[in-house]
Order: C-alpha cells, then structure tokens, then sequence
C-alpha cells in the first residue's frame, strides 16, 4: 500500500529521473530512505556516460553494501521513479535491501516502448516478483507512472 510518505519520496524519485534527462541521461532517479525516514542517498541514471550498468538502482545497491549493515540494509525502502530491471533487482536481492517502492511498472514502461517501436532491451524485462525471492514491493501510481512515459517521451524526442 503506497501511503503520503510514499508519495512525497517517489515524487522525488521522479524529480531526479527528470534531473537526469537535463544532464543527458536516460530519466530514471531512485533514493534509499532508512527505517526513521531520513534520505540515505539519491541517485539518477548516469547510462549516457557509455556504461550500460549506471543505473540508479544499482548505484544505490553499491552504495549500501559499502555503507549500511546488513540489518540497515533489509529495513530501507528504495524509491524508484521505474521498477528495477532483472540487472538491478538482482543487486537489490544480493546486497539485502529491504521494500522496494516504483511509480512506474516494468511492464507499463515495456508497453510504452514497443508502442514506439523501439528496440527490445538485451535483458528480458521482468517484474522485480519474477527475480527476487520474497520481495517486499508497492507501486505503480498511475498519474506518477505516467510522468515517467512522459520523461521517456521527452528523452525520445531529443534521441
């Protein structure tokens, strides 16, 4: 159940995947919030620097194995403006991160893509359900979803 809080960090989720569209990235911004609330870190898609793999998601994983106990890592929530990939909820299971919160589903987005016409990913895109064992995860929110298809329209249009 996605509560007020929830909102008010995927709304920032969401900022940031706008932020890194503006800084010429794919638009994609994820956070890690503790179990108090506090903001952990935040991150966005750094993909157009050539490295496939920079995505949020993650980074933050990284970032957390480097930073956080394992007891803090499974009590955090990643916020996510999109569902993590197969690659990121992989690293999410192995590094032990708790809730996992997107506005965006991996499938709206795969809907959206081949709409366009676009190419298929090289990774199948699959639901975080599909690849984590016991995932503890929220989302879509509809009216944030769909200002995550229109970042992605924006970043097509400027492709």
């Amino acid at each position: 159940m996605i509560t007020d809080k929830d909102r008010k960090y995927l709304e920032r989720a969401v900022e940031l995947a706008k932020a890194a569209l503006e800084n010429g990235h794919e638009p994609f911004g994820s956070l890690l919030v503790a179990e108090d609330g506090s903001v952990l870190v935040e991150m966005q898609s750094q993909v157009g620097n050539g490295d496939r793999t920079q995505h949020p998601e993650f980074n933050i994983a990284r970032w957390a194995a480097a930073n956080m106990s394992p007891e803090a890592r499974n009590s955090s929530t990643v916020y996510t403006s999109c569902e993590h990939c197969a690659m990121c909820s992989a690293a999410h299971g192995w590094v032990g991160l708790g809730r996992i919160v997107f506005a965006c589903s991996a499938e709206q987005m795969a809907a959206w893509r081949q709409s366009q016409g676009g190419a298929l990913p090289p990774v199948y895109t699959l639901p975080v359900r599909d690849v984590l064992r016991d995932a503890r995860i929220d989302g879509p929110v509809p009216d944030l979803a769909e200002a995550v298809i229109e970042l992605q329209r924006q970043a097509s249009a400027k492709a």
